[in-house]
């Protein structure tokens, strides 16, 4: 049988006359201009406005060694950028007939256009003319902090910067002009992340090191041994002079520290390529910046310190101008930038955009031309090395507090840039923070950016304490107010100017119809936008998706405090995930199933029927091992899907870097690569699809889920794309480039993005039976007794208080923790929990523990609260059998993170709690007088009891509590089991031997065992000899505060008011008795006797 053809064997190459009759474009007409500067209002001297001209042509001279001729990438009749007329003259749209595309030509275009394009370029921009003068401007300070550089011009009309631009950001990580240069051996391993507190220490240590290069070059000249390379050789480097941008000294509160003054006379003795270097650099003093010279990669005076500091690197004075440098070979480029991303830096390339022969083609004084090309930072990352987990980079704005009810609106957005996708929304906050804290939680931000002036005190605190909730640090970025955060109609005209957003289904405004604060929402995403653009992201930005975002809708709401307190993503200990929920699920296989689970996680499902549809499918596959296994082996063949589509929409339009000699050939190796390996996983998972919606079983009703596309369509068009490629990118994984490789890529690309929609829901659809294959398998490798949970409909009817009323259910028989046992189920202690009402209506909703420390308490509330959270994720239970009715909201409030005074977390319970969420309070009223704890505890347990009565677990060691609500109709007394036997001929009482049995009994605890306690846990017993006299000198002594709880043993609050009802109707005069008020006397008076009873 004849092999089918390829879909680009129906292409016809150009014919000789249609092809361009001159040489390739020049240079210029291809590259990107530089980008223009910001006019800052309150710059302290004016700046005349000039449009800004590429330095480049003004630079002469060559000082880097001739290279060998390279093969172009593009041929000689490939134009370098593409506009509307030369795509629709392209031979290969004799191809359209094949496919369903949609027309991108127009916005490809303007992609090509222009790579630079920014916020700033609303702004005037300024010019560079070498004949013009210059002239230096300072003012004195005696303060030093991160250096920013810029060259200042004099003309007629005053001064003006070279490449000056106020829309970058600041990142966390310091740069050598940041901190002192420190002996390697001698240096303090240091967070590069926190760069908050270090404003101040830098001061000092900017001194200190003035004062030891002083004394030790004395040292040295005494002994005619003065090393150039402890200094720069640039005296504008020195913490007395540097400036930035606008002139402005470190001390000057809009001091901009990602820009540098440079001297014109120091420019003027520059070499063409020291030009060439500086030019970049004083725009991008925040980022390392290497510089390509012939086939080595060098960094140069400040950034040579990193490079010596970070990845021992031996430092020369050579390289361009003569300076202090350390380089490495085109080979080790790209671990070193890996390295250093690792450790917190921005990293960003100077590449050649042409050879020395090139150079030397167009005048034999002319110098390589080179562009700074790319900037990578830890939160943009793409390449293989960032591990499954989601990286991202939250920008957030803070809205004015409302004059009515005190809440906070924030507008958020943030981007998985190896996914290019962006999502956008907002959030409504009270004094506690609560749902900033579990949107932090949420997104796990790789970096924030904010205004450095827009945030409240309060806001910082909560930035500063979930940034440091887990393991990875998180970089806070400030940025300038006006400049990098624009006016919402200024964001929404410079994303229709750019043609930001393409990649979106519908139009990106769209995107808005189910958000509110519109305006607020936009302005976080002009910041982010503004962040990127610097960063030569625009690519990402035209091709990116733009998806709402909430952080709580039809969800099971948990604050951040929460997600922190019962250990959901990082433990307490070390803020790893060992001993966490996300790692007793994480069976994925997949590394997009592992993100779609952290995301599931943080909402899960309130609505029964989705509930159900989950777990139909977990139960499928725990009855039939067959198909798990089929599962498996599939997924296992899988690549990382979602990240792949991600890198190939990013090539959608952008063939600048193509153009780069020997850089440009690895690019399309790569992009080559990329979409040869999504083509094939995608088969891999069509193929898969298939065979679960063939087979007879519960899997097959996944469409239930997630929204699958029609598969026969997309094989069908996948299978041409699989032609295509064995024809023309056969060995697609070590491909050897051909000239035409980059045009027969880009139309290949461009066809297959127009189907993205649906390839994304393919993708989905991979990701849901990975996490549904891992509840099962998690369920089916537990070392206990695991059941279905079954879910009763929920009655949120908070008025009715009848006996008779069904209100919120939480029953589980033999509840286990999931993950706080050891290996051997013989560390299993089951135990039964049993809140609100059954059928005959007997069980109360709350229940309150005692027991002694180390008792399993707190153990055994997280245990509930995680057994609520694995039944609405569509999760088995820890159990022997569960029925409950869903929880709208949990509360946990622990006593070491309550901070009562502030008006965190209980106060927010009081305020926030409805009758069917579930509470968690555990020692609550610790922290304050032993009276005043006692008195808060009483009037909370109460208030949650009778006026909410929500599901409640209510850990204290208050236990004259226990007295007052004894026979409370609606509290229920356990505690946890143990064994005390005391020895013989002890020195005190309650010197004995204490175990835990770890088993909920009935009843409240005789006492805490806190002396036995202590002495378990190391205490010298001398000292606890002592606290046992002083233990029952106090008891003697506050005793009789609590003596009259002994007798409310019997009595509770409720019957309280029911008696004060009681006798206030019975103390009615007889000329208003009547038949109502004598029914009504008697129902009460049976009511509190059958409840006394």
């Amino acid at each position: 049988m004849q092999r089918q053809k390829s879909i680009l064997s129906f292409l016809q190459k150009p014919s000789p006359e249609n092809q361009p009759t001159g040489g390739p474009p020049s240079y210029a007409d291809m590259l990107d201009r530089w980008p223009e500067a910001n006019q800052d209002p309150r710059r302290s001297f004016s700046v005349p406005e000039k449009p800004l001209k590429d330095p480049s042509p003004d630079i002469q001279g060559t000082d880097t060694p001739p290279e060998k001729p390279r093969r172009p990438i593009l041929s000689a009749g490939v134009p370098a950028t593409d506009d509307d007329d030369k795509n629709a003259a392209r031979s290969f749209s004799s191809i359209m007939h094949k496919f369903t595309r949609e027309d991108r030509s127009e916005s490809i275009s303007k992609g090509n256009q222009d790579d630079s394009g920014s916020l700033s370029s609303h702004f005037k921009s300024d010019t560079l003319e070498e004949d013009h003068r210059y002239m230096k401007h300072e003012t004195p300070t005696y303060e030093h902090s991160k250096y920013h550089y810029s060259v200042f011009k004099d003309d007629s009309k005053g001064m003006e910067p070279l490449h000056f631009e106020l829309n970058a950001d600041v990142l966390g990580p310091e740069t050598p002009a940041m901190r002192p240069l420190v002996p390697r051996l001698k240096r303090v391993q240091e967070d590069p992340c926190d760069s908050e507190n270090k404003y101040d220490s830098l001061l000092l240590s900017s001194s200190k090191r003035l004062k030891s290069i002083q004394d030790s070059v004395i040292e040295q000249k005494a002994h005619g041994e003065v090393h150039e390379s402890l200094t720069s050789k640039f005296e504008w480097l020195n913490p007395s002079a540097i400036r930035d941008a606008n002139g402005r000294r470190p001390n000057d509160p809009l001091y901009d520290k990602r820009t540098l003054y440079i001297p014109p006379d120091a420019l003027n003795k520059m070499s063409a390529s020291q030009k060439q270097y500086w030019s970049a650099k004083c725009r991008y003093m925040d980022v390392v910046l290497f510089f390509k010279v012939g086939k080595f990669y060098e960094l140069y005076e400040l950034d040579a310190e990193i490079g010596q500091r970070e990845l021992d690197w031996k430092m020369t004075m050579s390289g361009v101008g003569k300076c202090r440098q350390v380089g490495i070979s085109e080979a080790g480029i790209g671990d070193a930038v890996q390295k250093l991303i690792a450790r917190g830096y921005k990293v960003g390339r100077m590449e050649q955009l042409e050879t020395s022969d090139q150079a030397k083609a167009r005048g034999r004084a002319s110098v390589i031309q080179r562009k700074l090309v790319e900037v990578s930072t830890p939160s943009t990352i793409t390449d293989g090395s960032m591990g499954p987990d989601a990286v991202h980079l939250l920008s957030l704005k803070e809205g004015k507090q409302s004059s009515v009810n005190g809440s906070t609106i924030y507008g958020f957005a943030f981007l998985d840039c190896a996914a290019l996708k962006f999502w956008v929304g907002s959030v409504s906050d009270d004094d506690s923070h609560a749902a900033l804290g579990s949107l932090l939680m949420q997104v796990s931000p790789r970096e924030v950016i904010h205004e450095s002036s827009g945030l409240s005190e309060e806001t910082h605190r909560t930035l500063t304490k979930y940034a440091s909730a887990g393991s990875t640090k998180v970089q806070m970025t400030p940025a300038m107010p006006s400049i990098d955060f624009l006016d919402a109609s200024e964001v929404r005209k410079l994303i229709h100017s750019k043609g930001y957003f393409r990649g979106s289904s519908n139009s990106w405004s769209s995107t808005f119809d189910c958000l509110m604060n519109h305006d607020l929402i936009i302005c976080a995403l002009g910041g982010l936008v503004g962040h990127l653009s610097r960063l030569m992201l625009d690519d990402a930005l035209r091709n990116g998706e733009l998806l709402p975002y909430h952080v709580y809708k039809s969800c099971l709401r948990m604050d951040g405090q929460t997600l922190v307190n019962l250990e959901i993503f990082s433990n307490n200990v070390d803020g790893g995930q060992s001993g966490t929920l996300y790692k007793y699920l994480d069976h994925c296989i997949t590394a997009s199933g592992k993100r779609l689970l952290r995301r599931w996680i943080c909402h899960p499902l309130k609505n029964i029927d989705d509930i159900n549809d989950r777990l139909n499918i977990v139960e499928g596959l725990i009855k039939d091992s067959g198909v798990t296994y089929i599962i498996a082996e599939y997924l296992r063949r899988l690549p990382d899907l979602e990240r792949l589509l991600g890198c190939v929409k990013a090539t959608v339009g952008s063939s600048s870097m193509l153009l780069l000699p020997l850089v440009g050939e690895r690019v399309l190796k790569q992009r080559i690569k990329a979409f040869g390996s999504l083509v094939k996983g995608l088969r891999v998972g069509i193929n898969l699809l298939s065979v679960l919606q063939k087979k007879n079983h519960e899997i097959s009703s996944l469409s239930t889920i997630v929204n699958l596309p029609m598969l026969s369509e997309l094989d069908e068009l996948l299978h041409q794309y699989e032609v295509a490629l064995d024809d023309d990118f056969p060995r697609y994984q070590d491909h050897d480039v051909k000239d035409s490789d980059a045009e027969t890529l880009a139309v290949l690309v461009e066809l297959f993005v127009g189907k993205a929609t649906e390839w994304s829901q393919v993708i989905n659809a991979l990701n849901c039976i990975d996490v549904l294959q891992s509840f099962a398998q998690a369920a089916f490798q537990s070392h206990g007794s695991m059941s279905r949970p079954v879910f009763l409909p929920a009655n949120s009817d908070h008025m009715d208080s009848h006996r008779d009323s069904k209100g919120p259910t939480l029953r589980m028989k033999g509840l286990w923790h999931p993950y706080a046992v050891a290996e051997n189920e013989d560390g299993l202690v089951p135990n039964d929990i049993y809140l609100g009402q059954d059928s005959d209506g007997h069980h109360p909703c709350a229940l309150l523990l005692t027991g002694p420390n180390m008792g399993g308490k707190s153990t055994l509330l997280r245990a509930t609260c995680l057994a609520v959270i694995l039944a609405q994720l569509g999760c088995y239970v820890p159990c022997e059998m569960c029925a409950l009715s869903p929880a709208d909201v949990i509360f946990t409030r622990l006593g070491a993170t309550d901070r009562i005074m502030s008006g965190e977390k209980t106060a927010s319970v009081l305020q926030n709690a409805t009758q069917d969420s579930l509470v968690l309070l555990d020692e609550l009223g610790r922290g304050t007088s032993t009276f005043d704890g006692y008195a808060i505890a009483y009037a909370v347990l109460r208030h949650l009891v009778e006026r909410v009565r929500c599901r409640l677990l209510f850990a204290t060691h208050y236990h004259p509590l226990t007295k007052e609500f004894a026979s409370h109709p609606h509290v229920s007394l356990q505690h946890m089991a143990c064994a005390f036997k005391a020895r013989a001929g002890c020195s005190f009482d309650g010197d004995g031997d204490l175990v835990f049995l770890y088993r909920l009994a009935s009843g409240a605890c005789p006492e805490s065992y806190g002396l036995q306690v202590a002495l378990m846990a190391g205490i010298r017993k001398q000292v606890v000899e002592t606290a046992s006299k002083a233990s029952q000198r106090m008891k003697l002594m506050i005793g009789e505060n609590f003596k009259s709880s002994e007798g409310r043993s019997k009595f509770s609050s409720l019957h309280e008011e029911w008696l004060k009802t009681l006798l206030s109707i019975s103390g009615i005069n007889n000329d208003y008795w009547d038949d109502d008020a004598s029914d009504t006397l008697l129902c009460l008076w049976h009511e509190l006797k059958g409840f006394y009873r």
